[in-house]
């Protein structure tokens, strides 16, 4: 059993957890995931390691409400425990990897869509803990659904864009790379970019045009987590590779996302149908009382 230090939520669907796991706190780095099972008979989620504090001994991870499973977990509180938590898996953002000083001559730029801000903010953290920061986009649908900005805007240049023009600048995320580029002047030597899998195919699209190198996060097609299911096997290039034991990080110009979204969009109606039947029992379980 892991003890809850916090449990937030940080939009309408979305809520932040910090976890008491000193293990996986003393060892992982950005880039990594995590597997949680918060009840005894719960499913296994994979969910990427959002911040992680080790003298305090604690992961943070932040989770949207998809499933019966995510939904479950969303009712947990401070001070309660979840069942299971195992880490760190996968490997570590390649920037991790890169000797110091090839990184402070590089300009760097994040793009998160959405629940990808909470894996990008670890690397943009880690980046600005030895002197570099990063430029970072983080794009949402609305204002509302705009999550860590405060804390990422302590670690990077913060460039916000909201579909409706509710908040920051207006539209996608790519309208906002290219502006940087091609009207305000930025040049970059690497693109990170993680989010949904049609915004980061589109990105790719975007900088390959502007001969930037992208990676991105494949973490949206995992499902088990451990090589084991197959679910996550996607096509780099002319191989086959699996999100959880290969990456998650991959070349985004050499992924075959078609494909990948093709193969995550099997398992979006059986969440729906688990999420329908868990909202079912709650009313059921409500209407008893």
């Amino acid at each position: 059993m892991f003890r809850i230090l916090q449990a937030k939520f940080l939009a309408a669907n979305i809520f932040l957890m910090d976890i008491e796991a000193p293990r996986i706190a003393k060892h992982c780095l950005p880039g990594q995931f995590v597997i949680v099972r918060s009840h005894a008979d719960g499913e296994r989620i994979p969910l990427t390691i959002c911040d992680y504090d080790r003298e305090k001994g604690s992961v943070t991870i932040v989770v949207q409400i998809i499933g019966a499973g995510t939904l479950r977990m969303s009712k947990l509180t401070t001070g309660e425990f979840i069942e299971d938590i195992v880490g760190p898996l996968g490997k570590p953002s390649e920037l991790t990897e890169t000797p110091i000083e090839d990184l402070k001559n590089k300009k760097i730029v994040f793009v998160a869509g959405g629940l990808g801000t909470a894996p990008v903010y670890p690397q943009a953290k880690w980046l600005s803990e030895h002197g570099i920061k990063a430029d970072v986009i983080i794009g949402a649908k609305n204002k509302d659904l705009v999550i860590l900005e405060e804390e990422m805007s302590a670690v990077s240049n913060l460039y916000i864009t909201t579909d409706d023009g509710s908040y920051g600048r207006s539209g996608m995320v790519t309208v906002c790379l290219k502006d940087l580029v091609e009207k305000e002047g930025h040049s970059y030597d690497l693109c990170v970019c993680i989010g949904p899998m049609i915004m980061m195919k589109f990105v790719c699209v975007l900088t390959k045009e502007l001969n930037i190198p992208t990676i991105v996060s494949m973490n949206p097609v995992m499902v088990d987590g451990t090589g084991m299911c197959g679910g996550c096997r996607i096509k780099v290039g002319d191989a086959i590779k699996y999100a959880c034991v290969d990456g998650p990080e991959f070349d985004g110009h050499l992924v075959d996302f078609d494909l990948a979204m093709r193969r995550s969009a099997m398992y979006r109606s059986f969440e729906g149908e688990k999420l329908n039947e868990e909202k079912e029992h709650e009313c059921r379980i409500g209407g008893a009382k």
